[in-house]
């Protein structure tokens, strides 16, 4: 896979993690687990070395990069899996049953914004997915950057409440009279 027995050690905790998470992750994401067994600069380096060989991708996501395994790296950690201690396995699957659906509600919860070209007002987009399914998909024209990062930071910070909120509204029959 690559050169010396302690980057390809890094290389396969980076390919578990992802395997196992099974959903893109942030570098910070990644380093909350990895860096209790490489430092900063050694995981970026392997995450490089990732990209470069094809066995991660990066995509970027309202304004996050988030990596995920190949196919070719799937491939090769099915080779090396067994070559991770079962300790660290056993850490890093916790990890990922403790925090799976905190990964995935952040995934699933857009809120971004932009201005618009012909005029001063900003565009807020707030989104809510479930396996790829959009429940809810608002758009919001305001005329301040303070609004629309309100609005996001509300958006992420409240979205169970808010989508019950809407949805209740929006099914409720209101008699006129």
């Amino acid at each position: 896979m690559l050169d010396s027995p302690s980057k390809m050690k890094n290389n396969i905790l980076i390919l578990y993690l992802l395997h196992k998470m099974d959903l893109p992750l942030t570098i910070s994401q990644i380093e909350q687990v990895l860096l209790n067994y490489m430092n900063y600069f050694t995981l970026q380096e392997a995450i490089q070395d990732l990209l470069d060989i094809k066995y991660i991708e990066s995509n970027k996501e309202r304004n996050l990069l988030r990596y995920i395994i190949t196919e070719d790296g799937f491939q090769s950690l099915k080779y090396f899996e067994k070559s991770i201690p079962s300790e660290i396995r056993d850490i890093i699957n916790k990890y990922i049953l403790e925090n799976r659906n905190h990964v995935k509600r952040d995934y699933e919860t857009i809120a971004s914004y932009f201005k618009q070209l012909d005029s001063d007002d900003y565009i807020v987009k707030c989104a809510l997915y479930e396996d790829d399914i959009m429940l809810m998909e608002i758009n919001i024209s305001v005329v301040s950057i303070n609004q629309a990062k309100l609005i996001c930071e509300n958006w992420e910070n409240n979205i169970t409440k808010l989508y019950a909120s809407i949805l209740k509204d929006l099914i409720t029959t209101k008699n006129h009279g």
